[in-house]
């Protein structure tokens, strides 16, 4: 098999941005330690990322929708390797906040351009398979990058973690910079008419259902090391054991979330969220045992992960018009979900409700969610069915 060295470039960058994102989860106890802080200010850490991704993604797709493809995949990495510097160099909470913020304006330039120049530098039957392809790094970092940066946060420090990923950074920008083409923007979009596109009811309701139905994964994998470190009593080895499991669970869930949404969206998103909110409820006592625990984090992982396709291909098929501003915009609202569920879990805490608490208020949101699909569902039969009454 010929090796396609854009698509592993493409890859790597996803890959850091994958690590980066996910690898305060597996830290925040090491963190908060370390820098005086409570567990809940140090889940704000990953509410700043997901909000930066939110604001930033459509004005890095608006601003620098003239520049060649190339440069602004590096320039996105760049920016990434910074944010990565500061973050390892921060010397307290605010700097290390800021180093976080900064890493977040790569995010959705870099998955919503990426996608595109994926797809771009294969043959037409084989595009789905390339945008995998790049994604394949972010399920990577899930399964490997993460713990492997739980572990070194552990062993020698969170510090140490975030130089890492910057070196990451670094060389994503050199294979990409080797291996791409310029690829020179053709022609110019309209942005004000993607824009309109996106103010469409069906369009903002599908960017609240993903938001929604993100947030139910983050109120508790947010703060997942301290949960099985205070209710199940895990050792460091079996909370980076656990990541892995997880991360395993969401490979396999992004796979089957794909086969099963080509059937039916709205009959994989019910049964997702459904999954979700049981798994979570059941994450209540099952917490508190290790033997319960293992199981209920793989399953929980494949039901969060198996909602991602659907939600993405919800949100395009509605604005099919502005595919890439829409797709950026569906990275933001996955991150407001991020961050709006990681606020949820740390209220719980800090109201000293306990965090099988956090597990239950996880549970409440995949309810919302569901809710919120069945009313959508709903109305477009109403809407498919009126003209056939009339």
């Amino acid at each position: 098999m010929k090796i396609n060295l854009p698509l592993v470039a493409l890859a790597i960058g996803a890959f850091g941005i994958g690590v980066t994102e996910f690898s305060p989860m597996g830290m925040l106890p090491i963190i908060a330690t370390d820098l005086g802080v409570s567990i809940p200010a140090a889940g704000l850490l990953v509410s700043a990322y997901a909000f930066g991704v939110l604001v930033t993604a459509p004005i890095m797709t608006l601003a620098f929708a003239s520049m060649p493809r190339r440069r602004l995949l590096v320039l996105s990495m760049g920016i990434f390797t910074v944010g990565n510097l500061i973050s390892a160099l921060a010397d307290g909470y605010w700097m290390l906040l800021a180093g976080r913020i900064v890493t977040s304006f790569n995010h959705g330039a870099f998955f919503g351009v990426g996608a595109v120049v994926a797809a771009s530098v294969v043959p037409a039957h084989k595009r789905a398979g390339a945008v995998a392809a790049m994604f394949s790094g972010l399920t990577i970092a899930t399964i490997g990058g993460v713990p492997l940066a739980a572990w070194v946060g552990e062993a020698i420090g969170w510090r140490a973690a975030f130089f890492g990923i910057a070196v990451i950074g670094a060389i994503a920008m050199v294979a990409v910079r080797l291996s791409l083409p310029p690829l020179e923007v053709q022609g110019e979009s309209d942005m004000r008419a993607e824009l309109k596109v996106l103010m469409r009811g069906p369009v903002l309701a599908a960017l609240l259902l993903t938001v929604v139905s993100s947030s139910a994964m983050f109120t508790v994998f947010t703060y997942i090391a301290p949960i099985l470190q205070v209710e199940t009593g895990a050792a460091s080895g079996f909370v980076t054991a656990m990541l892995v499991v997880y991360g395993l669970g969401l490979a396999l869930g992004n796979w089957l979330g794909g086969r099963f949404a080509d059937r039916s969206l709205d009959g994989t998103l019910i049964g997702s969220l459904t999954a979700v909110a049981v798994l979570l409820m059941l994450f209540v006592p099952g917490m508190h045992s290790h033997l319960a625990t293992v199981p209920l984090v793989f399953l929980w992982g494949i039901a969060s992960f198996a909602l991602v396709p659907p939600l993405q291909m919800r949100v395009v098929h509605e604005a099919a018009e502005a595919p890439h501003l829409a797709s950026a915009m569906n990275i933001g609202a996955f991150n407001l979900g991020n961050a709006l569920g990681a606020a949820l879990g740390g209220a719980v805490i800090d109201a000293g409700l306990g965090y099988p608490a956090v597990s239950l208020a996880g549970a409440g949101t995949a309810l919302a969610g569901l809710a919120f699909t069945l009313l959508l569902r709903r109305g477009r039969r109403g809407l498919e069915a009126a003209p056939a009454r009339g």
